[in-house]
């Protein structure tokens, strides 16, 4: 019987991604309230910026009930990947969002949760299709490359958000990866901008949520470990927020024509982790696994 991995790059990239958590800076305080075991206290009030608005400054993992390790919609008629091996410390499976809620993204399929999955188009549904019968070996991530935005927000590997009133900056632990966000004023490009694997972002507030649009995407872009993919004529809206103090939560609305048959919305929820930080990560240093990758 044919055995399919859930992606030789992406238990690789868990691996890795565990190791990680376990090699960040040695212990240093993280500013903020404490419980009075010295811990912080995660369900503290939202801290703000002195402008008012929430402060979404900090080191984030994916977890929090809007990670997990998802075997895709083909698994629930025996086509799917397995699940990673029992040493990869995979994010946590979601829990169920409140019936309110948008679905609960995963970090190996967008849209696990949505009934039916993803709204893809014919051709859309064929790339991820062949992506994932090769056993996503052609995943950017497997050969040192950026991530698709459902990687950045749910891979193993934290994300540190340093904001400023004009800027926010994202610093990705896995491949190394930068996103900037402008909250200056200035609006998308539309002089037909070079393709970005991250795009171009733009912000601003809408009461205590930020609302990040993002375009000029590249036309290859995967937006999670199977493959869905994400073309030039994508358009993604974020929405963030800040809970408490130890809970970021973002909510991902996906508009791609060539890709989508309609618009949806996923969500995403991370932890913040304290007393810690980023560590350095060259995945191309020493790299010697992409050249055994292998497909069906």
């Amino acid at each position: 019987m044919k055995s399919f991995l859930p992606s030789l790059a992406m238990a690789a990239a868990v691996i890795v991604g565990a190791a990680a958590a376990l090699a960040q800076w040695p212990s240093y305080q993280t500013p903020g309230p404490r419980t009075p075991e010295g811990k912080i206290d995660m369900t503290a009030p939202t801290p703000r910026t002195a402008d008012g608005h929430p402060d979404f400054s900090g080191l984030w993992a994916a977890g929090g009930g809007g990670g997990g390790g998802g075997r895709g919609r083909g698994a629930a008629k025996g086509k799917g990947t397995a699940p990673a091996p029992d040493n990869a410390k995979a994010p946590a499976a979601p829990a169920p969002a409140a019936s309110d809620s948008p679905p609960l993204a995963t970090f190996f399929e967008i849209g696990q949760n949505i009934p039916g999955g993803a709204p893809m188009t014919p051709w859309a549904e064929k790339v991820y299709r062949d992506r994932k019968s090769q056993n996503a070996k052609d995943n950017p991530d497997a050969h040192c490359l950026p991530l698709g935005y459902m990687q950045l927000h749910l891979h193993p590997q934290p994300r540190k958000i340093i904001q400023t009133p004009k800027l926010i900056v994202i610093l990705y632990e896995a491949q190394a990866g930068v996103r900037q966000i402008f909250l200056d004023g200035r609006p998308l490009p539309n002089n037909d901008p070079e393709p970005w694997w991250y795009g171009y972002s733009i912000g601003h507030w809408d009461g205590d949520t930020l609302v990040v649009e993002s375009t000029g995407f590249r036309d290859d872009v995967w937006l999670d470990v199977n493959g869905t993919p994400l073309t030039s004529t994508g358009k993604i809206t974020e929405r963030f927020r800040r809970p408490n103090f130890g809970t970021l939560q973002i909510d991902i609305t996906i508009e791609d024509p060539k890709a989508f048959t309609e618009p949806f919305t996923v969500r995403v929820n991370q932890r913040l982790m304290p007393d810690t930080d980023l560590i350095e990560f060259i995945c191309n240093e020493n790299e010697k696994s992409d050249a055994h990758l292998v497909g069906k």
